[in-house]
């Protein structure tokens, strides 16, 4: 499937439906499309895709929102978005691209370790306490934030 991937300049364009896929909480969607850049994956001039980049320290930039349309999942999609995420945060000369997703979301899990990506750490009860509403995927409780983090750089490579 041929796609494109292109900066959104307006976040009032943002495709929210898609983004909700991946954060339930609109407020903190909100909140993160404010302070980072996103991204659009089109087919055919359809929004497929969606990605939110955010320098978070120094050297350090996490992928806050990944997501793509339910009816085109499994197709390399988000693939090619965790690897225009790792082609950006080497153009911005960062050293570690983090993302972290929740311990029931078993695809995604697989998917960033494909992509390079290694367990960091867990953030126990994050989604307990963070999230107003039970989040039930795969049949699995939502309750705890697994990290993930890949280097993609050297100091030196600055």
């Amino acid at each position: 499937m041929e796609i494109t991937i292109d900066v959104l300049e307006n976040i009032q364009d943002a495709p929210c439906e898609l983004l909700l896929l991946a954060d339930p909480s609109e407020e903190k969607v909100k909140e993160y499309l404010n302070r980072g850049q996103c991204y659009i994956a089109t087919n055919e001039l359809k929004t497929i895709g969606v990605l939110v980049l955010l320098r978070t320290r120094p050297g350090t930039m996490e992928i806050v929102n990944i997501a793509v349309s339910e009816d085109v999942q499994g197709k390399g999609i988000g693939k090619k978005l965790v690897s225009y995420a790792i082609d950006k945060a080497k153009e911005q000369h960062v050293t570690t691209l983090e993302i972290g997703t929740g311990n029931s979301s078993l695809a995604q899990l697989g998917l960033y370790q494909k992509c390079g990506f290694r367990i960091t750490g867990v953030d126990r009860d994050f989604f307990v306490r963070h999230y107003d509403e039970e989040i039930i995927e795969n049949g699995i409780l939502c309750r705890d934030m697994i990290r993930l983090s890949l280097d993609v750089g050297t100091p030196s490579d600055r």
